[in-house]
Order: structure tokens, then C-alpha cells, then sequence
């Protein structure tokens, strides 16, 4: 096993040689990363933005909030020694980049600080092996969107945590509840975030990628999440406060935490969560105010499928392979497909 004192050396080691690289390699070091960067910057949400000014709305101008903290860092900088100077600006491009686009190996040293720091948190809504596997997630997200698309995900996991914990005894009494006291493990980080790391990486394809524009990507990445966080809300708040629950595909009255088992409550709790993280999308510049019920009506669509899919397939004979996180997959899946398909008929 690897003492904690260990990693926090290995994490220390990296972000220290990071710096150095940067420092050593020096602004044409990072000539490529910028022009790589420059498609992020510039059309980030460009189609939603475009929908922005046709509607006669305050636009979001990600590269002129970019260019403005850029010089005002270089102004307070200037009292700071040459080389530690040099180094900020060019990590503001990089790692702090705003429209992503984060070389791996800065991305993944940031990582291994702020997992490291943060530890003692993290194991409390993690398992070990699952705070692993977050790092690697984390590392690729913060790779491809930079701190919008690494913030989203982790709002969806503090607040999935905390929904999982509302009348948690109560919940374990039944016999309802989360197992390991609702740390999440491997498989749910993946059955998760998969389909949201995926439309991550798509996104940074260029303008247009398998026929799909790069903004109807980013819609699908916040609809995939909106659809995990809006299962969530509805699984958690539907055990813990739902008082008739009906099976979704007969109708028949059914005990909370029955697969497929659908509530008022609980249905109500998945269109908060459901918009809890499409309002953040737009917060950030994922999405335009047009794009934002198109990822919450996803989601709700998505989660209503996974019901069907938990009463008629998950954990029936034959069927083993169709686990919870299988499903998982396959909801989030639905949920950003159903809204790249409603952002590119009526965006």
C-alpha cells in the first residue's frame, strides 16, 4: 500500500517539474498549446452565442474576459521576480486555460495536487480504488474543457453525495440505501462520467467532428451529467420522502427502492436536478439560455428511460451483465443523445 506521506511527495515532484518544464521551455514552448487553444477560445459556444445576439442578449465574450485578466495579472505581476513572472502568465494559458485544451501532463500534475490536498474529502465520497479512477477522469476532463468542464463534474459529485446522504439511516434501515455509506466506487465514476468524457474529447475536434458541430458536444456533455445528477435526485429524494410509489411500467403500487419505481416526489427531485447542472452549464458558457431546457427535458427524458430499463432488464435472469452501472451508461448515453439531437433541429 502507498503511504500517504509517499503521494504527497509523487504530487509535490510532479507540479514542481511542470514548473520547471514551463519555465525552461519558455513562451514558444507554448506557441502550439495557444494556437490549439485558439479554437476553444474563439468558437467555444459560438452557434449558442450567435442565438445570444439574434435575441438581442448580452453575449458571453469568453476570449475578451480571457485577454482582460490575462493583462491584469501581467500588471500585478510586475513587482514579483523575473522568473516567477514569467511562469504565471504562461501557466494562465496553459493549465488555467479557459477554453481547455490543457496539455495532459500539466493537466494531470494539477490533478495529483488538488486530489492530494483534498484527500481526506474525497475518500469521504469516494472509495480508494474510486478516487483513483476520479484522478484519471478529472486529468481528461481538465485536459479537454479546462476548469468549466472540471467544475461541472465535480458539482455533479458533491451534489450527488449530498442527496445520497438526506435520511441516509433511515434509507439503511430499509435497506434502500447506497452501499459503502454512498461512496461511489470505479464503476460508478465510469458509468457516470463516460459518456461525458467522451463528448469532452469530441469536442476539442475541431468545428465539426462525425458530423457534429463542437457546441452540440458541450450540450451533450452538461446533458449527461444533468441526466446522472437528475437519476440521483430522483432515486434519493424518491426513498426518502416518496409516499406512493408505482412501478413505471405496470402502474402497480411497489416498496421505495424497487427498481424501476417511480414516485411524485422523486419525480419532481430529478427536474431540479436535472437543472441544477444546466443552469451551471450556462453559467460557464456551455450553453446559451435556448440550450438549457433542451438539457433538462433530456435528462428528464433519459431518467425515465433508465426506470423502464431498471424494471424490465436490470438484474433479471440472463441479464447479469445489465448492472446498475451498465445502466447508468446507457441513461446517460440517452441523455446527451436525446439533447444533441434537440439542439441541432432547433438551435
Amino acid at each position: 500500500m502507498i503511504r500517504r506521506s509517499s503521494i504527497s511527495s509523487i504530487g509535490a515532484i510532479l507540479l514542481i517539474t511542470v514548473l520547471l518544464l514551463t519555465t525552461l521551455g519558455g513562451s514558444n514552448g507554448f506557441a502550439a498549446i495557444d494556437r490549439n487553444a485558439k479554437f476553444q477560445q474563439v468558437s467555444s459556444s459560438h452557434l449558442f452565442r450567435t442565438a445570444y445576439q439574434r435575441s438581442n442578449q448580452k453575449s458571453f465574450h469568453v476570449k475578451d474576459l480571457y485577454n482582460d485578466r490575462t493583462v491584469n495579472q501581467l500588471t500585478k505581476l510586475k513587482a514579483l521576480p523575473t522568473s516567477i513572472r514569467y511562469v504565471f502568465p504562461i501557466l494562465s494559458k496553459s493549465v488555467l486555460s479557459y477554453g481547455g485544451k490543457v496539455p495532459v501532463i500539466q493537466a494531470f500534475a494539477l490533478q495529483v495536487f488538488l486530489f492530494v490536498g483534498l484527500r481526506k474529502r474525497l475518500l469521504k465520497m469516494l472509495t480508494r480504488e474510486g478516487f483513483y479512477h476520479a484522478l484519471a477522469l478529472a486529468t481528461g476532463l481538465w485536459s479537454t474543457l479546462g476548469w468549466r468542464g472540471w467544475t461541472t463534474c465535480v458539482l455533479y459529485l458533491f451534489l450527488g453525495v449530498a442527496v445520497t446522504k438526506v435520511k441516509f439511516q433511515e434509507k439503511e434501515k430499509l435497506g434502500i440505501a447506497e452501499g459503502r455509506g454512498g461512496r461511489r466506487g470505479p464503476e460508478n465514476v465510469w458509468g457516470s462520467a463516460a459518456t461525458g468524457l467522451a463528448c469532452a474529447i469530441c469536442s476539442t475536434q475541431g468545428p465539426e467532428f462525425l458530423g457534429i458541430s463542437s457546441d452540440l458536444y458541450l450540450l451533450g456533455y452538461v446533458a449527461s451529467l444533468a441526466t446522472k445528477l437528475s437519476d440521483t435526485f430522483a432515486s434519493e429524494i424518491g426513498k426518502a420522502f416518496g409516499k406512493t410509489t408505482f412501478l413505471i411500467t405496470t402502474l402497480q403500487r411497489v416498496p421505495p427502492g424497487t427498481e424501476g419505481a417511480i414516485s411524485a416526489e422523486g419525480t419532481a427531485a430529478s427536474v431540479v436536478g436535472g437543472a441544477l447542472i444546466s443552469l451551471y452549464g450556462l453559467f460557464v458558457g456551455f450553453l446559451c439560455p435556448k440550450a438549457v431546457p433542451m438539457s433538462i427535458f433530456a435528462a428528464f427524458v433519459a431518467t425515465n428511460i433508465e426506470s423502464v430499463l431498471g424494471a424490465t432488464l436490470q438484474g433479471k435472469k440472463n441479464l447479469e451483465w445489465i448492472t446498475n452501472e451498465v445502466v447508468n451508461f446507457i441513461n446517460t448515453l440517452v441523455g446527451a443523445t436525446v439533447a444533441i439531437l434537440c439542439g441541432a433541429v432547433l438551435i
